[in-house]
């Protein structure tokens, strides 16, 4: 599994941006399907996921700001970013999870929120 990670960039605190995974395998092949970010020197973390039932997790520190969805059609899974603050500045990968628990990783795209 290969995933293009779309989107990110440097925003305002305050604003929205939108990051999309395209996946190269249908979603309905894969368990679990999500967003890790990275802060310089901290240790990746969870942001949001979504499985094949689409049961969703998020994260404590974004949930309310933070919205995952999938798009079965074009084997995307997007993340809604609102209310950005300077703490969300990080590197934002991808992630899938198939039926044999092996992971992939997208490259990451980085976001940075600038007070």
């Amino acid at each position: 599994v290969t995933m293009a990670e779309l989107g990110g960039g440097s925003v305002q605190a305050g604003e929205s941006l939108r990051l999309s995974c395209v996946y190269s395998e249908s979603l309905f092949r894969l368990s679990k399907m999500g967003w890790y970010r990275q802060a310089p020197e901290k240790q990746r973390e969870l942001v949001a996921t979504i499985t094949g039932g689409d049961t969703i997790n998020y994260a404590d520190s974004v949930r309310g700001r933070f919205t995952i969805s999938r798009d079965n059609a074009k084997n995307a899974v997007d993340l809604l970013m609102h209310s950005l603050k300077p703490d969300d500045t990080a590197v934002y990968y991808c992630n899938a999870r198939d039926f044999y628990f092996t992971e992939y990783w997208g490259q990451g795209t980085q976001v940075t929120v600038s007070s």
